[in-house]
Protein backbone atom coordinates (compact mmCIF):
# COMPACT_ATOMS: atom_id res chain seq x y z
CA UNK A 1 0.00 0.00 0.00
CA UNK A 2 1.45 3.11 -1.10
CA UNK A 3 1.64 5.62 1.87
CA UNK A 4 1.92 9.68 1.94
CA UNK A 5 3.36 12.03 4.29
CA UNK A 6 3.30 15.09 3.72
CA UNK A 7 4.99 18.31 6.04
CA UNK A 8 6.51 21.68 6.13
CA UNK A 9 2.84 23.26 6.59
CA UNK A 10 2.68 26.18 8.69
CA UNK A 11 1.44 29.74 9.97
CA UNK A 12 3.55 32.44 7.89
CA UNK A 13 3.10 35.98 7.20
CA UNK A 14 2.28 37.45 3.46
CA UNK A 15 5.20 37.43 1.34
CA UNK A 16 7.00 34.63 3.09
CA UNK A 17 7.65 31.40 1.89
CA UNK A 18 7.72 27.64 3.42
CA UNK A 19 8.96 24.30 1.77
CA UNK A 20 6.28 21.46 1.52
CA UNK A 21 7.78 17.57 1.42
CA UNK A 22 6.09 14.80 1.13
CA UNK A 23 7.99 11.70 1.35
CA UNK A 24 6.63 7.97 -0.30
CA UNK A 25 6.49 4.45 0.78
CA UNK A 26 5.07 1.46 -0.72
CA UNK A 27 6.00 2.61 -4.87
CA UNK A 28 8.50 2.41 -7.06
CA UNK A 29 8.82 6.56 -6.33
CA UNK A 30 11.05 7.51 -9.68
CA UNK A 31 8.18 6.03 -12.10
CA UNK A 32 5.77 7.93 -10.28
CA UNK A 33 3.46 11.32 -11.88
CA UNK A 34 2.80 13.03 -8.65
CA UNK A 35 1.40 16.24 -7.69
CA UNK A 36 0.06 18.91 -4.94
CA UNK A 37 -3.30 19.69 -4.67
CA UNK A 38 -5.20 22.02 -1.86
CA UNK A 39 -8.32 23.03 -0.71
CA UNK A 40 -9.75 25.75 1.00
CA UNK A 41 -12.58 25.73 3.42
CA UNK A 42 -15.82 25.57 1.54
CA UNK A 43 -13.75 24.97 -1.58
CA UNK A 44 -13.49 22.38 -4.02
CA UNK A 45 -9.69 20.42 -4.36
CA UNK A 46 -7.81 22.25 -6.60
CA UNK A 47 -4.49 21.18 -8.43
CA UNK A 48 -1.47 23.12 -7.84
CA UNK A 49 1.56 21.63 -9.41
CA UNK A 50 2.57 18.15 -11.04
CA UNK A 51 5.54 16.59 -12.06
CA UNK A 52 6.15 13.65 -14.65
CA UNK A 53 8.47 10.69 -13.88
CA UNK A 54 10.75 12.36 -16.20
CA UNK A 55 10.23 15.89 -14.13
CA UNK A 56 8.35 17.66 -16.61
CA UNK A 57 6.59 20.13 -14.57
CA UNK A 58 2.98 21.82 -14.40
CA UNK A 59 2.15 24.65 -12.48
CA UNK A 60 -1.39 26.37 -12.44
CA UNK A 61 -1.55 29.65 -13.33
CA UNK A 62 -2.60 31.37 -9.53
CA UNK A 63 0.47 29.64 -8.46
CA UNK A 64 3.07 30.15 -11.57
CA UNK A 65 6.21 32.30 -10.58
CA UNK A 66 5.63 31.61 -7.26
CA UNK A 67 5.87 27.96 -6.63
CA UNK A 68 8.26 25.47 -7.73
CA UNK A 69 7.50 21.20 -7.93
CA UNK A 70 10.30 19.40 -7.95
CA UNK A 71 11.37 15.70 -6.53
CA UNK A 72 14.21 13.43 -5.19
CA UNK A 73 13.87 9.81 -6.26
CA UNK A 74 17.10 9.21 -4.07
CA UNK A 75 14.97 10.44 -0.79
CA UNK A 76 11.61 9.44 -2.46
CA UNK A 77 10.43 13.08 -1.80
CA UNK A 78 8.14 15.19 -3.13
CA UNK A 79 8.62 18.81 -2.70
CA UNK A 80 6.92 22.21 -2.98
CA UNK A 81 8.84 25.76 -3.02
CA UNK A 82 6.28 28.54 -2.50
CA UNK A 83 7.48 31.67 -2.52
CA UNK A 84 5.96 35.43 -2.12
CA UNK A 85 2.64 33.46 -0.04
CA UNK A 86 -0.63 35.66 -0.31
CA UNK A 87 -3.37 34.94 2.02
CA UNK A 88 -5.58 33.48 -0.37
CA UNK A 89 -3.38 30.53 -0.40
CA UNK A 90 -3.96 29.38 2.56
CA UNK A 91 -5.49 25.88 2.42
CA UNK A 92 -4.99 22.19 3.12
CA UNK A 93 -2.04 20.76 1.49
CA UNK A 94 -2.35 17.42 0.07
CA UNK A 95 0.40 15.02 -1.96
CA UNK A 96 -0.71 12.58 -4.77
CA UNK A 97 0.47 9.74 -6.18
CA UNK A 98 -1.45 9.95 -10.21
CA UNK A 99 -1.87 6.79 -11.84
CA UNK A 100 -4.00 6.31 -15.60
CA UNK A 101 -4.84 9.90 -17.22
CA UNK A 102 -3.14 12.01 -14.15
CA UNK A 103 -6.10 10.87 -11.58
CA UNK A 104 -5.28 11.09 -8.34
CA UNK A 105 -4.71 7.74 -6.80
CA UNK A 106 -3.31 7.57 -3.75
CA UNK A 107 -3.42 10.80 -1.16
CA UNK A 108 -1.60 12.05 1.49
CA UNK A 109 -3.37 13.19 4.94
CA UNK A 110 -2.47 17.09 4.20
CA UNK A 111 -0.79 19.49 5.95
CA UNK A 112 -1.83 22.89 6.74
CA UNK A 113 -0.72 26.25 5.24
CA UNK A 114 -1.77 29.20 6.71
CA UNK A 115 -0.98 32.79 5.36
CA UNK A 116 -1.47 35.82 7.15
CA UNK A 117 -2.25 39.27 5.88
Amino acid sequence: QVQLVESGGGLVQAGGSLRLSCVASGTNFSLDAMAWYRQAPGQDRELVAGISSGSTTYHAASVKGRFTISRDNAKNTLYLQMNRLKPEDTAMYYCAQLGLGYEPRWWGQGTQVTVSS
